[in-house]
Protein backbone atom coordinates (compact mmCIF):
# COMPACT_ATOMS: atom_id res chain seq x y z
CA UNK A 1 0.00 0.00 0.00
CA UNK A 2 1.44 3.38 -0.97
CA UNK A 3 0.75 6.86 0.39
CA UNK A 4 -2.20 7.63 -1.87
CA UNK A 5 -3.81 4.24 -1.31
CA UNK A 6 -3.53 4.59 2.47
CA UNK A 7 -5.13 8.02 2.41
CA UNK A 8 -7.98 6.70 0.28
CA UNK A 9 -8.36 3.71 2.60
CA UNK A 10 -8.51 5.94 5.69
CA UNK A 11 -11.21 8.17 4.22
CA UNK A 12 -13.25 5.23 2.95
CA UNK A 13 -13.17 3.45 6.30
CA UNK A 14 -14.11 6.64 8.13
CA UNK A 15 -16.94 7.47 5.74
CA UNK A 16 -18.31 3.93 5.87
CA UNK A 17 -18.17 3.83 9.68
CA UNK A 18 -19.97 7.16 10.07
CA UNK A 19 -22.56 6.21 7.43
CA UNK A 20 -23.19 2.91 9.22
CA UNK A 21 -23.80 4.76 12.49
CA UNK A 22 -26.26 7.12 10.82
CA UNK A 23 -28.11 4.25 9.13
CA UNK A 24 -28.35 2.29 12.40
CA UNK A 25 -29.67 5.33 14.26
CA UNK A 26 -32.18 6.24 11.56
CA UNK A 27 -33.38 2.67 11.28
CA UNK A 28 -34.51 2.72 14.91
CA UNK A 29 -36.99 5.48 14.03
CA UNK A 30 -37.89 4.05 10.61
CA UNK A 31 -36.48 7.28 9.22
CA UNK A 32 -39.42 9.22 10.64
CA UNK A 33 -37.15 12.03 11.78
CA UNK A 34 -39.55 14.93 11.99
CA UNK A 35 -40.27 15.97 15.54
CA UNK A 36 -37.51 13.95 17.19
CA UNK A 37 -36.49 15.19 20.62
CA UNK A 38 -33.00 15.99 21.84
CA UNK A 39 -33.11 12.76 23.82
CA UNK A 40 -33.51 10.86 20.59
CA UNK A 41 -30.97 12.94 18.68
CA UNK A 42 -27.98 13.14 21.03
CA UNK A 43 -26.99 9.43 20.82
CA UNK A 44 -26.24 9.84 17.13
CA UNK A 45 -23.33 12.16 17.88
CA UNK A 46 -21.81 9.62 20.24
CA UNK A 47 -22.11 6.84 17.68
CA UNK A 48 -20.47 8.94 14.99
CA UNK A 49 -17.67 10.04 17.32
CA UNK A 50 -16.77 6.49 18.29
CA UNK A 51 -17.00 5.34 14.69
CA UNK A 52 -14.53 8.00 13.58
CA UNK A 53 -12.13 7.27 16.44
CA UNK A 54 -12.30 3.56 15.64
CA UNK A 55 -11.38 4.40 12.04
CA UNK A 56 -8.36 6.35 13.37
CA UNK A 57 -7.01 3.18 14.96
CA UNK A 58 -7.61 1.13 11.84
CA UNK A 59 -5.83 3.73 9.69
CA UNK A 60 -2.94 3.95 12.15
CA UNK A 61 -2.44 0.19 12.15
CA UNK A 62 -2.51 0.13 8.35
CA UNK A 63 0.07 2.91 8.19
CA UNK A 64 2.40 1.17 10.62
CA UNK A 65 1.97 -2.20 8.97
CA UNK A 66 2.99 -0.85 5.57
CA UNK A 67 5.88 1.16 7.04
CA UNK A 68 4.68 4.62 6.04
CA UNK A 69 5.56 7.83 7.87
CA UNK A 70 3.18 9.61 10.23
CA UNK A 71 2.88 12.69 8.05
CA UNK A 72 1.15 10.63 5.35
CA UNK A 73 -2.09 10.88 7.37
CA UNK A 74 -1.56 14.31 8.95
CA UNK A 75 -4.30 16.07 6.98
CA UNK A 76 -6.71 13.18 7.51
CA UNK A 77 -6.15 13.11 11.28
CA UNK A 78 -6.33 16.88 11.66
CA UNK A 79 -9.66 17.16 9.86
CA UNK A 80 -11.33 14.11 11.36
CA UNK A 81 -10.01 14.87 14.84
CA UNK A 82 -11.72 18.25 14.64
CA UNK A 83 -14.92 16.49 13.69
CA UNK A 84 -14.53 14.10 16.62
CA UNK A 85 -14.07 17.01 19.03
CA UNK A 86 -17.33 18.59 17.87
CA UNK A 87 -19.15 15.27 18.16
CA UNK A 88 -17.87 14.32 21.62
CA UNK A 89 -18.87 17.73 22.93
CA UNK A 90 -22.27 17.68 21.24
CA UNK A 91 -23.16 14.21 22.56
CA UNK A 92 -23.18 15.01 26.31
CA UNK A 93 -23.71 18.71 25.70
CA UNK A 94 -27.12 18.26 24.09
CA UNK A 95 -28.18 15.88 26.86
CA UNK A 96 -27.05 18.30 29.57
CA UNK A 97 -28.84 21.19 27.90
CA UNK A 98 -32.11 19.27 27.59
CA UNK A 99 -31.91 17.95 31.14
CA UNK A 100 -31.41 21.51 32.38
CA UNK A 101 -34.38 22.73 30.32
CA UNK A 102 -36.50 19.95 31.82
CA UNK A 103 -35.66 21.09 35.34
CA UNK A 104 -33.13 18.43 36.35
CA UNK A 105 -30.31 20.86 37.08
CA UNK A 106 -26.78 21.03 35.78
CA UNK A 107 -24.24 18.31 34.99
CA UNK A 108 -22.74 16.09 36.13
CA UNK A 109 -25.65 15.28 38.43
CA UNK A 110 -28.36 15.74 35.82
CA UNK A 111 -26.61 13.36 33.44
CA UNK A 112 -25.58 10.74 36.00
CA UNK A 113 -29.19 10.36 37.07
CA UNK A 114 -30.55 10.35 33.51
CA UNK A 115 -31.24 6.61 33.34
CA UNK A 116 -31.57 5.76 37.01
CA UNK A 117 -29.26 4.16 39.58
CA UNK A 118 -28.56 0.96 37.63
CA UNK A 119 -27.01 2.86 34.72
CA UNK A 120 -24.97 5.39 36.69
CA UNK A 121 -21.72 3.44 36.38
CA UNK A 122 -22.04 3.25 32.61
CA UNK A 123 -22.66 7.00 32.36
CA UNK A 124 -19.66 7.68 34.61
CA UNK A 125 -17.53 5.57 32.25
CA UNK A 126 -18.52 7.93 29.48
CA UNK A 127 -17.59 10.97 31.56
CA UNK A 128 -14.17 9.53 32.42
CA UNK A 129 -13.56 8.75 28.76
CA UNK A 130 -14.60 12.26 27.72
CA UNK A 131 -12.08 13.75 30.16
CA UNK A 132 -9.29 11.67 28.62
CA UNK A 133 -10.32 12.60 25.08
CA UNK A 134 -10.33 16.30 25.96
CA UNK A 135 -6.91 16.00 27.61
CA UNK A 136 -5.59 14.60 24.34
CA UNK A 137 -6.57 17.84 22.61
CA UNK A 138 -3.51 19.45 24.28
CA UNK A 139 -1.21 17.23 22.21
CA UNK A 140 0.10 20.15 20.16
CA UNK A 141 1.43 21.75 23.34
CA UNK A 142 2.63 18.79 25.38
CA UNK A 143 3.22 15.85 23.04
CA UNK A 144 7.01 16.23 23.25
CA UNK A 145 6.96 15.85 27.04
CA UNK A 146 8.06 12.50 28.46
CA UNK A 147 4.86 12.17 30.47
CA UNK A 148 2.65 12.57 27.39
CA UNK A 149 2.71 8.80 26.81
CA UNK A 150 0.49 8.48 29.88
CA UNK A 151 -2.11 10.72 28.24
CA UNK A 152 -1.95 8.56 25.12
CA UNK A 153 -2.44 5.46 27.27
CA UNK A 154 -5.38 7.15 28.99
CA UNK A 155 -6.91 7.91 25.59
CA UNK A 156 -6.54 4.30 24.49
CA UNK A 157 -8.13 3.17 27.74
CA UNK A 158 -10.92 5.69 27.17
CA UNK A 159 -11.71 4.00 23.85
CA UNK A 160 -12.38 0.77 25.72
CA UNK A 161 -14.47 2.60 28.32
CA UNK A 162 -16.57 4.38 25.72
CA UNK A 163 -17.08 1.11 23.87
CA UNK A 164 -18.54 -0.43 27.04
CA UNK A 165 -20.53 2.74 27.73
CA UNK A 166 -22.18 2.53 24.31
CA UNK A 167 -22.71 -1.22 24.47
CA UNK A 168 -24.62 -0.87 27.74
CA UNK A 169 -26.58 2.27 26.97
CA UNK A 170 -26.97 2.56 23.21
CA UNK A 171 -30.50 1.79 22.12
CA UNK A 172 -29.23 0.99 18.63
CA UNK A 173 -26.90 -1.68 20.06
CA UNK A 174 -29.28 -3.82 22.06
CA UNK A 175 -30.58 -5.92 19.17
CA UNK A 176 -30.30 -6.23 15.42
CA UNK A 177 -27.51 -6.05 12.88
CA UNK A 178 -25.72 -3.05 14.38
CA UNK A 179 -24.91 -4.99 17.53
CA UNK A 180 -22.98 -7.38 15.31
CA UNK A 181 -21.16 -4.41 13.77
CA UNK A 182 -20.35 -3.16 17.28
CA UNK A 183 -18.89 -6.55 18.21
CA UNK A 184 -16.73 -6.30 15.08
CA UNK A 185 -15.60 -2.85 16.20
CA UNK A 186 -14.70 -4.22 19.60
CA UNK A 187 -12.67 -7.13 18.23
CA UNK A 188 -10.80 -4.98 15.71
CA UNK A 189 -10.20 -2.22 18.26
CA UNK A 190 -8.73 -4.76 20.67
CA UNK A 191 -6.56 -6.18 17.91
CA UNK A 192 -5.43 -2.69 16.90
CA UNK A 193 -4.46 -1.77 20.45
CA UNK A 194 -2.56 -5.03 20.85
CA UNK A 195 -0.69 -4.42 17.60
CA UNK A 196 0.13 -0.79 18.44
CA UNK A 197 1.44 -1.57 21.93
CA UNK A 198 3.39 -4.58 20.70
CA UNK A 199 5.11 -2.29 18.21
CA UNK A 200 5.82 0.27 20.91
CA UNK A 201 7.28 -2.32 23.26
CA UNK A 202 9.49 -3.93 20.62
CA UNK A 203 10.53 -0.75 18.81
CA UNK A 204 13.72 1.12 19.65
CA UNK A 205 11.97 4.38 18.72
CA UNK A 206 8.32 4.04 19.85
CA UNK A 207 7.65 7.77 19.58
CA UNK A 208 8.23 7.60 15.82
CA UNK A 209 5.45 5.05 15.31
Amino acid sequence: MNKRQLQTFAWLVSSAAVATAVVAWGHVYDWQLQGLSIYQLFPLFGLMAFSLMWAHYIASVARQHFGLEKDVLTDYFELTSGMVLVLILAHPGLLAWQRWRDGFGLPPGSEIDYLGPLMRSSIILGMVALTAFLAYEFRRVFMTKKWWRYVEFATDTAMVLIYIHALRLGGQLQTGWFRGVWVFYGVTLGGSLAYIYYRKITSKHPLSL
